[in-house]
């Protein structure tokens, strides 16, 4: 775009999807930008969909975990606070005041929450954003949609685990069909439950870095099912999102975000 279509856009929205993921390994045969790959897509497809503007992906997140497999690459916490804030107060210097994130990576989520909060805080007293009371952030992970998470339950079970799922997999195969490969692996990839330390710890417990998944069960057909669920409840999300009245409460924020099948987009 332009910066004229740009301020052409603002004049009949406010919003703007950003979609954000990671730089990490995905186990043997996942590509290591599956998270950001996912996010771009899904966001592209709400946007595509809603006429909404998409805003430039950020492609590293909070990785820290995998930095014992190579080619990962991860932001602190406090950096990846300081990328979104500089974000989201670049953009609504121009008018922006609905960001909805659409998230490709689970570690990603308990930074971006304190992002939000960072912003939020300062809203009250930065010069360049005199809408900062009506400003909002909203983080929607496509891999909680009600449609994907159950669609992974019913394609995958249990073997979808926790890391280099099948699901994700799936949706960067569609997206990027030379990325299929597919190779033998141990039935045992370590506890399902145990806790994210260090890297050297993560590596130990998962040496192949999935967690208690099976990429081998990925395929670009199933990935095009991932990805259109994904928009389809998302898609939903947004426009509620950007309608929602700045003096609503938490309950009827939370019921305006509710999917019209009646499940909720999960986020956080």
């Amino acid at each position: 775009m332009t910066w004229p279509a740009v301020e052409a856009y603002l004049e009949r929205s406010t919003g703007i999807i950003i979609p954000i993921g990671s730089t990490e390994q995905h186990g043997p045969t996942g590509a290591i930008g599956t998270d950001a790959i996912c996010a771009e897509a899904v966001a592209k497809g709400i946007g595509e969909q809603e006429g909404a503007i998409v805003g430039p992906t950020i492609n590293v997140g909070m990785a820290l975990h995998h930095l014992d497999f190579p080619g990962s690459i991860s932001l602190r916490p406090t950096t990846l606070i300081a990328v979104v804030r500089d974000y989201v107060f670049s953009l609504a210097k121009h008018g922006f005041d609905r960001f909805f994130f659409v998230n490709g990576h689970g570690g990603n989520m308990a930074t971006l929450k304190a992002a939000f909060q960072e912003i939020y805080g300062e809203l009250s007293y930065h010069p360049a954003v005199p809408q900062g009371d009506s400003l909002r952030c909203y983080l929607a992970n496509w891999f909680m949609s009600p449609q994907a998470y159950k669609l992974a339950k019913e394609k995958f079970g249990d073997a979808e685990g926790g890391h280099a799922t099948p699901s994700e997999v799936s949706l960067t195969q569609f997206v990027y069909p030379e990325t299929v490969k597919r190779q033998a692996m141990d039935p045992e990839v370590g506890p399902r439950g145990h806790r994210i330390y260090s890297a050297a710890d993560f590596r130990a417990h998962y040496p192949d870095g999935r967690m208690g998944s099976d990429p081998n069960l990925a395929s670009p057909e199933l990935g095009k099912l991932f990805y259109e669920v994904a928009v389809e409840d998302l898609r939903e999300s947004y426009r509620k999102f950007i309608n929602m009245p700045v003096e609503s409460t938490a309950e009827e924020a939370e019921a305006s975000l509710t999917t019209s099948n009646g499940s909720k987009v999960l986020a956080q």
